[in-house]
């Protein structure tokens, strides 16, 4: 145990791992949580939850931080409970409640017809409650002191949406849609749309980009697996090209490796292709994030220090 005013010595771990958030915790005390149960170095997380909100919240430590940019534009799902008849200034359960409303006699196929009538694109009014900035202070510490501000219409995608049960006064739903989409304000406007109101009773996020519930980890989980020691937790931990599967991968040989991690632009053979893609060395393993011009090159992104698999 290092002594007092010793700063704990850290390792230079890489990798991912996909954390089932509780509830009542915020996306950074998970994150640190975990990031001491690995005694890693460096660390970051992709796409803050709600503290009230559970679900899957990426975790990247080392290297793979490099690819939470890449997450935090990915497309998410979320399993959604709204309370209907009941708004509140947060917008979820953790607010004070603000405003109520008779809840109308809809019935399972009315309902589900209002969902599908947010599905395509359109624009959203982000909540004061989040953590926007304006004039460089977030602004649920503007809501924090009654303020108000205008905020931007923000576009948004919905691709799913499905009625999963309907109880009273709880309305649960599947919805699938593009980053940057609050799921307090679409259950406000659902609502507003059957003529009463709702707030965000319970939210849990299912999946975020191609990576799956069924390999989620809770928090309880990771905990018995430090108990054993650093070596058993690290095992779980996923290699950084897992998070980039939507993007074509790339084979270059040892001496165009070289160049690429150096920085320069390589030529492939790849004439037809624009856009990013996975860049691997071939036998040796994963490279970083490269940019195809069209035209056979391919200009280095995100270059990455660990060598973790080939496609």
């Amino acid at each position: 145990m290092a002594a007092r005013g010793m700063k704990r010595h850290a390792d230079p771990v890489d990798g991912l791992l996909l954390l089932n958030k509780p509830s009542g915790m915020t996306s950074n005390r998970a994150l640190q949580i975990v990031r001491r149960l690995l005694n890693a170095r460096k660390a970051g997380h992709t796409g803050s939850l709600d503290p009230a909100a559970t679900g899957m919240l990426p975790l990247c430590f080392g290297e793979a931080t490099k690819v939470c940019a890449y997450l935090l534009n990915a497309d998410k799902s979320y399993r959604v409970t709204a309370k209907l008849g009941s708004a509140t200034d947060t917008g979820d359960g953790d607010g004070q409640e603000i405003e109520t409303a008779t809840v109308p006699d809809v019935d399972a196929d009315q309902w589900n017809d209002i969902l599908q009538g947010f599905c395509g694109e359109s624009t959203q009014i982000p909540p004061m409650y989040s953590a926007l900035k304006k004039d460089g202070k977030r602004l649920y510490e503007l809501a924090r002191k009654g303020e108000t501000v205008e905020r931007e219409p923000r576009p948004i995608r919905i691709d799913k949406i499905r009625l999963l049960e309907l109880a009273g006064n709880r309305l649960v739903f599947r919805v699938a849609c593009s980053k940057g989409t609050y799921i307090r304000v679409l259950v406000e406007d659902i609502a507003r749309e059957a003529g009463t109101v709702a707030h965000t009773a319970r939210l849990h996020r299912e999946s975020v980009g191609d990576f799956e519930s069924a390999n989620m980890l809770d928090m309880a989980a990771l905990e018995a697996l430090a108990e054993k020691g650093p070596g058993p937790l690290r095992a779980k931990l996923l290699p950084a090209d897992v998070a980039l599967a939507n993007m074509p991968a790339v084979s270059i040989g040892a001496e165009d490796a070289q160049r690429f991690c150096g920085g320069q632009t390589v030529a492939v053979d790849i004439d037809e292709k624009k856009g990013l893609a996975r860049v691997y060395q071939a036998d040796k393993g994963f490279l970083g994030v490269g940019e195809l011009s069209g035209d056979g090159q391919l200009a280095p992104r995100r270059v990455f220090l660990t060598q973790e698999k080939t496609p």
